[in-house]
Parts: structure tokens; C-alpha cells; sequence
């Protein structure tokens, strides 16, 4: 479990004085920021925290992470202080629902929230200038009609949540309706006009002290009022499994270990003394499934690119056209369908796809090369090598003897006889023995002139 700030142990004891805990919701918001601030809930509940400030600069993120989020933040033992900064930050989309959930909403001027429309790839949003309800008809082909019912249904309950979370804390439901509808945004100032925060605060210090004397209510429909001027502010460590999770939840990061995964699986079925390939391999995929089971994709998506990382890897050790051409297509369509919704920092590089498929391509082009051409040149080791080799008589009795070929003593046969020390050729090998003959030069001269 990642560990908070370096004080000690919390007792059952209030403390001798009041804490702020500070957990930062920095960039998009997935997976790892959900474990993130709901360890930190529960680390501020457990020090008998004053207040959880959760400062934001998110651009959105995955539905079912805010979700979660907005839920532990409801349920919170601890008053949470929503507080978008520093200046230039925002809490859009995603963000927009996690400010409008917290007990006190708060922003550092030069900041905006808003935008908080439901995204669905490739579907089209009402509200929205070409968007179906409310919008101005689109000027292309008409949109699929069950694509529009299922936009309606996650915007109408993305509206129904933002309005319930509006009503709980006392802020502006109609304009959290139009940042879902409409994506509108607003700054700093218009939202404190708006009603959609209750403050603006250039800093922490300045925060803490407009909140305190304040009342909030929390969950178990307590009321307590805040004691927050001067109060000590510790920041939150998420630690390095929570650090490790918002790295491989990146779907491109997730898909270059799944890819690292199979091939090092497959080096260590090629050269089965090599330990590493096989446990860097298996530790790579099973970190790769695990990330992308933690996001929104599609199987058939998974399973595709899978398919075609397969066929990737036969072409290497059986060249073919269409198994090549065949592995490549499918990786490129299943990194398409991958996921089932883009969100902002959730997204696969065109780029990095494009790349990893022209390495993988490339690399089976060359393995398949290199396997032809060693499939062409002769022999060098082994029972076919000894063919046509030129052995020594050792010695010799009817149609069997000894020659010494290749550094070796070998048992020999041949239907001809030979005399110690006379040079023949290896015609083919039965296990130990070789089959032996004159070579083409000598065969060639009349019985009279051998030697």
C-alpha cells in the first residue's frame, strides 16, 4: 500500500494539532489516480485529518474512475476542499464532476473548469452544432439511429449526475447541465458569479483561511465547522505502486509491454537456455493484460492484435506472404478497435502503433530472410555437412575399413577397394558409419594407370 507523508503512525487520539492533507490530481484522470485519492481519504481519516484538500489540474479522463472518486469523496469522513491551481490549471470534463462533488469548491484565479460532455468514440454528441438533440442538423449522412440513443442515455445520465452532485453541495445545477450539454467552460471569476464555486484563493495559505469558520455537512448528515487558519499542510505520497500504475495504464505503454511480452516468450521457446527473454517476458505481458483490464477496450480489438502478432511471429520462422501481410493487417485494425472510448490521456498514438507494426513487420521481413538464405547455402555441421568431404584409408579388409575425415576416426564401407593412405569421398553417413568413395578425378582414370 503506497504511504502517505513522513509523519508516524496515527493514534486514536486526536492530534495535537490540526493537519491538512494535500492529494494532487495532476494530468488525466485513470486508474491510478482513483487508488490514488482514495488512499488518500482514507490516510487523512485515519491521521484524523482536518480537511483533504484535493487540488486539481486534470484536462478529464475515464467515466468510471471520476465515478469512483466523486463516490469516496461523498462518503468521506473528512470535509474535502476542492482547489483548482495552481494559475493556468483546469478541471475539465472529468474534473468538472470531482470539483462539483467536494464540500468546498475552490479556484486560484487564472484557472477554468467546465467542458464536461460525455465523449464516446465516434459518436455524435447532442447539443452540439451537428450533434442530434438540440443541435443544428448535421450536414453529412444521417448518423445511426441506435448510435444516437446510446449518446442521449450517457449524456442525459452524465446530466442526471453532475445535477444530483449540484443539489447535495448547493451549487449551480442548470449550468452543470449546459458543461454536459453544450460543453461550456468558465473561468475563474464567472464560476464564483455562477455559483458554481464558493471561493477564489491565490494560494493554500489563502485558501485555508477564507474556508475557516465555514460549515460543512458530511455524509452521516453531521455538521462541522471548519478550524483551518494556520492549519499544517501535508502533502500526500502516492508511492511507487501507484506511481507504476499511472505509467502502465497509458494504453500505448500497455501495448508496448504486451508486445515485449510475446516476444520475449517467443526468443525463450528459440533458444530455450536463455532464462531472461522468458522471465522479462512473462512479467512485460502479465503487467501489459493487467493495465489494459484496468481500461475501457474492446476484446475483439485485443484479440486481433493478438492474431496478428502471431502470424507475425510464424512468418518469421516459415516466410509467407500472406501470413505476413495477414499478421500486419490485423494488428493495425485491432490497435483501431482497441479502445472502446478515447478520453483525454487514454488515447493510442497513431504514431506508436504505426511504428511498433513496421518494427514487428521488419523484423520478421529479416528473420525470414536470414532463414532463406541459410536454407540455400550448404550444409556446415552435422550428417549433411560430411557429404562430399574427403576422407584418409586407414586401413582396409574387402568392403570395410577405417578413414580418418574431418579431424576423426570413422568406420567405413564402400563397394570398391582401397589402399592405406589413398584419399576418397565421403558418397553418405548411416550414424557411425560413412559410405565412401573414389572421388570423381580417380574414377574417371583407366584401371592401368591407378597407382
Amino acid at each position: 500500500m503506497a504511504a502517505a507523508s513522513s509523519s508516524p503512525a496515527p493514534s486514536t487520539s486526536a492530534p495535537s494539532s490540526p493537519l491538512a492533507l494535500m492529494v494532487g490530481i495532476d494530468g488525466a484522470i485513470g486508474p491510478a489516480t482513483e487508488r490514488a485519492v482514495q488512499e488518500g481519504l482514507a490516510e487523512a481519516a485515519a491521521r484524523r485529518a482536518e480537511i483533504v484538500i484535493l487540488r486539481l489540474n486534470t484536462p478529464g479522463g475515464l467515466a468510471s474512475s471520476m465515478r469512483a472518486i466523486s463516490s469516496a469523496i461523498v462518503a468521506s469522513p473528512v470535509p474535502v476542499v476542492g482547489y483548482v491551481a495552481p494559475p493556468g490549471a483546469h478541471a475539465a470534463s472529468a474534473g468538472t464532476y470531482i470539483l462539483y462533488a467536494t464540500h468546498i469548491a475552490a479556484m486560484a484565479p487564472g484557472t477554468n473548469l467546465g467542458a464536461a460532455t460525455p465523449v464516446e468514440l465516434g459518436a455524435p454528441i447532442p447539443g452540439l452544432p451537428g450533434g442530434g438533440e438540440g443541435g443544428e442538423p448535421s450536414k453529412g449522412p444521417a448518423p445511426n439511429a441506435g448510435g444516437d440513443a446510446m449518446t442521449a442515455k450517457a449524456t442525459n445520465d452524465a446530466v442526471a449526475l453532475i445535477r444530483s452532485l449540484a443539489e447535495l453541495r448547493g451549487r449551480n445545477a442548470d449550468w452543470g447541465e449546459k458543461a454536459v450539454r453544450e460543453a461550456a467552460s468558465l473561468s475563474a471569476n464567472a464560476a464564483l458569479e455562477a455559483r458554481v464555486i464558493d471561493l477564489i484563493a491565490r494560494d493554500v495559505p489563502d485558501l485555508t483561511g477564507r474556508i475557516d469558520g465555514r460549515k460543512v455537512e458530511l455524509a452521516d448528515g453531521s455538521q462541522r465547522t471548519l478550524a483551518t487558519r494556520g492549519i499544517a499542510v501535508a502533502t500526500f505520497d502516492p508511492g511507487w505502486l501507484i506511481r507504476l500504475l499511472s505509467v502502465i495504464t497509458d494504453p500505448n505503454i500497455a501495448v508496448l509491454l504486451m508486445l515485449a511480452g510475446v516476444y520475449g516468450l517467443l526468443f525463450e521457446f528459440m533458444s530455450p537456455g536463455l532464462v531472461a527473454p522468458g522471465v522479462v517476458g512473462t512479467i512485460c505481458l502479465l503487467l501489459g493484460f493487467y493495465a489494459l483490464n484496468l481500461l475501457p477496450i474492446d476484446y475483439a480489438g485485443l484479440a486481433l492484435m493478438l492474431l496478428g502478432l502471431t502470424f507475425l511471429a510464424v512468418e518469421a520462422f516459415n516466410p509467407t506472404v500472406v501470413l505476413g501481410l495477414g499478421g500486419l493487417a490485423a494488428f493495425l485494425l485491432g490497435s483501431a478497435m482497441l479502445l472502446r472510448a478515447e478520453q483525454p490521456g487514454f488515447t493510442l498514438s497513431r504514431p506508436v502503433i504505426g511504428g511498433v507494426a513496421i518494427l514487428v513487420f521488419g523484423l520478421s521481413l529479416l528473420t525470414a530472410r536470414a532463414l532463406w538464405r541459410i536454407r540455400r547455402h550448404p550444409a556446415r555441421v552435422g550428417g549433411e555437412a560430411m557429404r562430399g568431404a574427403t576422407a584418409e584409408v586407414i586401413d582396409w579388409r574387402g568392403d570395410e575399413g577405417h578413414v580418418f575425415a574431418q579431424g576423426e576416426r570413422w568406420q567405413a564401407r564402400g563397394a570398391e577397394g582401397f589402399l592405406p593412405g589413398e584419399a576418397v569421398e565421403v558418397a553418405a553417413i548411416d550414424g557411425l558409419t560413412l559410405t565412401v568413395r573414389r572421388p570423381p578425378e580417380k574414377r574417371a582414370e583407366p584401371d592401368g594407370e591407378r597407382p
